[in-house]
């Protein structure tokens, strides 16, 4: 009982350091403060490590079954992804950024001054759980608009019916939305940092993460490091439970995790999925 009280005790004073993200935000505000204080920086940020986060994802895409260790995590074995829908989904996800989220940021640039930079980083406790407060409320944001888009058909044909053109998803139509669709979810993404009073280095942690985990729900493979895998107790949704959305998508409409779902009844399991078949 002692040594485990004496465990605790070490994590509590790691996560709990005031110097432990210390040098990293230095680093960042004393050399890069002209970069990460400016409206570009979060979109920047989001753009490229969206398509990073891709891109390992179309390499197994690519290879197909001639990499057999890799295909046998595929969801849906027999889809393969063509390069008409890369080159589709990548021109959405371009198109969208370049008329819609650019123009917005240098708006915003124009009336709002740059970002402070506080001297202090987030203790690493602080940003870990900033980062679970940031998701949890843009899942609960985004499974009221994402269920309302598809019980209200005038909202689902008119904005979220582009999502759902591929029945079979992968990584790279995880951005390919409409206009409406990305604006709101660029416009969570942004306010709710400031709602729960986040470190702006917490903010860009929860960016990065939000990003991934939306790429990997969409990558179609469920491979044994999947998120929902090392997350316990089934609360996290992943890549299976989001590729039955897609197959039917009356169910699971909570982006990442599972207890809005299933307090709602529209909580689904693969196998629900290869029973309707």
């Amino acid at each position: 009982m002692a040594f485990a009280d004496n465990s605790l005790d070490i994590w509590t004073n790691f996560l709990g350091q005031n110097s432990l993200l210390q040098p990293l935000w230095d680093n960042l505000r004393l050399n890069y403060q002209d970069y990460v204080r400016s409206p570009l920086f979060p979109v920047v940020l989001t753009v490229s490590s969206y398509f990073i986060f891709c891109i390992p994802y179309l390499v197994c895409d690519i290879m197909g079954d001639r990499w057999p260790w890799v295909h046998q995590f595929k969801i849906q074995p027999s889809y393969r992804p063509t390069v008409s829908s890369l080159l589709h989904c990548t021109g959405v996800t371009l198109y969208n950024h370049v008329f819609l989220v650019l123009p917005a940021s240098v708006a915003q640039w124009l009336w709002r001054p740059p970002a402070d930079l506080p001297d202090q980083a987030p203790r690493l406790i602080e940003l870990i759980v900033g980062v679970i407060g940031n998701l949890l409320l843009f899942d609960f944001q985004y499974f009221i608009w994402h269920l309302l888009h598809h019980r209200i058909r005038w909202l689902y044909i008119t904005f979220h019916a582009i999502h759902h053109k591929y029945s079979s998803p992968f990584a790279l139509a995880t951005q390919c939305l409409g206009g409406w669709e990305l604006v709101t979810v660029g416009f969570w993404t942004t306010l709710n940092p400031v709602v729960l009073k986040s470190h702006l280095l917490t903010t860009w942690v929860f960016m990065l993460v939000h990003v991934y985990v939306s790429v990997e729900d969409h990558c179609g493979y469920d491979f044994p490091w999947s998120t929902s895998r090392l997350i316990p107790f089934g609360i996290y949704g992943g890549p299976s439970k989001h590729d039955v959305h897609h197959q039917k998508p009356s169910t699971n409409f909570a982006p990442h995790f599972s207890h809005w779902d299933k307090i709602f009844g529209t909580h689904a399991d693969f196998s629900f999925c290869n029973a309707m078949k």
